[in-house]
C-alpha cells in the first residue's frame, strides 16, 4: 500500500486527485500507476484502470487471475468492473468512498454472486494516509477557488 500511496503523491505534483495503485504477481510489482484524467483528458483514466492495463502488458494476458491489487481509494463501478473482466482475486484499498464506493460503501460489485467473478477483498489499510491525502489536495483545490 505504501507503493500506491507513492503514487498517488505523484498524482498530487501532477494535479491529479491523489489516487495511486500498484498491482502485484507472484510477489513482484508488474503494474504502478496514478489517476491521469486531466492529464490524459480520459474519464477513463483512473489509477486502477491504468495499472490492469501495465499489468496485462506485463503478463502479456487480460487474465490476471493469479495477481492482486492495491489501491488507496475503494473501487469506482468503472474500475470494480474492470476488476472483476481481469479476473483479479484480491483488492486490498484504503480509504472508503462514500461517494462511488463499489467494493463495501455503496455496491458491493466484487462479491456479487450474481457475476461471474468474484474477489477477496481487505479494506481500511492506511487508510488515515490515504484519506488524508484527499482531503488535503480538495481542502487545496476549495481554497485556491476561494482567491
Amino acid at each position: 500500500m505504501r507503493l500506491a500511496l507513492q503514487e498517488a503523491q505523484r498524482a498530487i505534483m501532477e494535479d491529479e486527485v491523489p489516487i495511486g495503485a500498484v498491482i502485484v504477481h507472484e510477489e513482484r510489482v508488474i503494474a504502478a500507476a496514478h489517476n491521469q484524467r486531466e492529464q490524459l483528458r480520459d474519464p477513463t483514466a483512473h489509477a486502477e484502470m491504468i495499472a490492469i492495463t501495465q499489468a496485462a502488458g506485463a503478463l502479456e494476458s487480460w487474465r490476471l487471475d493469479e495477481c492482486l491489487l492495491y489501491v488507496t481509494l475503494e473501487p469506482c463501478p468503472m474500475c470494480a468492473g474492470a476488476i472483476i473482466q481481469a479476473r483479479i482475486p484480491w483488492v486490498i484499498y484504503g480509504a472508503a468512498d462514500p461517494k462511488a464506493g463499489a467494493v463495501h460503501t455503496l455496491y458491493q460489485l466484487l462479491a456479487d454472486p450474481r457475476l461471474n467473478h468474484r474477489c477477496q477483498t481487505v479494506s481500511g489499510i492506511l487508510a488515515d494516509s490515504c484519506g488524508g491525502l484527499l482531503t488535503q489536495f480538495f481542502q487545496q483545490k476549495r481554497a485556491l477557488g476561494k482567491k
